[in-house]
């Protein structure tokens, strides 16, 4: 009867010892999973160098001196654009220079000009500096710098002018991420291509000092080659 008692003994001592092993075991586990760690999307980086497209239209004015004929302009333009950005923190300095097929174009009379004076523009390109401030993926900035262009000047019975003029720009936009690598702008620019002269070839005077001033407002569609996200 004693090696029953003892041996009952061990083995209820071994059942004890099993489930306190178990309940340690239990009171060491994780009460929770923790979750995954949040992927946080890094910042747009505009560096680097793009090319792209524009195209949009505006107005302008023309002012012919000798007979004091003042000329509303209109028209479109499209063409390309390239440049290039360096992004530091938020700021982002950029280059950029484009070249359009001009369409802008007027005609008016006065008593000096009494068949109509017109002024037009066939072909405008311009490079700018721009400064801007990033917002992750939109980036306003302002612009200026050097426009090129010329003036064509005609009155009918006369042989009329061209030529090419170097004047400048300024403006300012609105840039913004699109899916890939492609950024869509849209933008304004102030364009001051300044005086040329028609003289003998408008009939009018040996001197005769055409101006041209355009306002343009314009969309633009860039890929840009390395572009860092």
């Amino acid at each position: 009867m004693k090696k029953i008692i003892v041996a009952g003994c061990f083995a209820l001592g071994a059942l004890l010892a099993a489930q306190g092993a178990s309940a340690a075991d239990l009171s060491v586990a994780p009460l929770y999973k923790a979750p995954p760690p949040v992927q946080v999307s890094p910042a747009y980086n505009w560096s680097g160098f793009y090319l792209g497209a524009n195209g949009g239209g505006g107005w302008g004015h023309s002012r012919w001196d000798a007979n004091a004929t003042g000329i509303n302009l209109s028209g479109g333009q499209v063409g390309g654009t390239a440049g290039y950005n360096w992004q530091f923190g938020n700021t982002v300095l950029g280059l950029e220079g484009d070249i359009d097929w001009s369409g802008m174009k007027g005609t008016a009379t006065s008593s000096l000009c009494p068949n109509g004076c017109t002024t037009s523009n066939t072909w405008l390109s311009t490079v700018r500096g721009r400064a801007g401030y990033a917002f992750g993926g939109v980036m306003p900035y302002v612009t200026g710098g050097l426009a090129v262009g010329d003036i064509r000047a005609s009155t009918p019975g006369f042989a009329g002018d061209s030529a090419t003029n170097a004047g400048w720009t300024v403006g300012g936009g609105l840039e913004f991420a699109l899916p890939g690598n492609w950024t869509a702008k849209a933008e304004y620019l102030h364009v001051d291509l300044g005086r040329a002269n028609c003289g003998a070839n408008c009939g009018i005077a040996p001197t005769d000092n055409v101006s041209m001033h355009q306002d343009i407002v314009r969309a633009g569609l860039n890929y840009h080659f390395g572009w860092g996200k």
